[in-house]
């Protein structure tokens, strides 16, 4: 008569065997992990694309910046949170320019239409961000400062009175 094994009985015979893993290396990889998650960790919790026409100022400052609306500047275009709205080379000055030159026309539409998407959101939800007015302005270091006046004054005139200048820490 052959001798046979039920599956039960061969599991009963393995329980007894104990298994030494050594994991070394695994705790090596996941703490060069954690290093790398630690430097690459953004405590403001604002995350800015910076177009490759930007070369950001520098600054010894550590301050956090707020939520609020991105507006990048560079010599010959104008974005708003990503979507580009002033672009110099296919623009007409008539077009660009009101008050006297003071005001930037497409800037000022899409801050205005932005500022009532953050105000209709607060109304349909509670939890909704309400409208701040905070400018987080992004600009190219080498523009002119009569440029940047132009930009200022139209994010006022749109209702984004307080301005959050983004610059390089010296630790970037």
């Amino acid at each position: 008569m052959a001798r046979t094994r039920s599956v039960k009985h061969r599991r009963g015979k393995k329980k007894g065997q104990v298994v030494d893993v050594d994991i070394t290396s695994l705790l090596d990889i996941l703490t060069i992990l954690l290093v790398f998650l630690l430097q690459s960790y953004n405590s403001s919790g604002v995350i800015i694309n910076v177009p490759d026409g930007i070369e950001l100022p520098r600054s010894a400052s550590e301050s956090i910046n707020n939520f609020g609306v991105n507006i990048q500047v560079s010599k010959s275009q104008i974005w708003v949170d990503d979507n580009e709205v002033v672009n110099a080379e296919d623009a007409d000055k008539k077009q660009v320019f009101d008050e006297g030159g003071r005001r930037i026309v497409p800037l000022f539409n899409e801050l205005v239409r932005v500022k009532e998407t953050i105000k209709q959101s607060a109304k349909l939800s509670p939890d909704a961000a309400k409208f701040s007015g905070v400018a987080n302005l992004v600009i190219d270091k080498s523009l002119k400062y009569d440029y940047l006046k132009r930009v200022m004054y139209t994010c006022a005139s749109a209702g984004f009175k307080e301005f959050k200048f983004v610059v390089l820490t010296n630790g970037q």
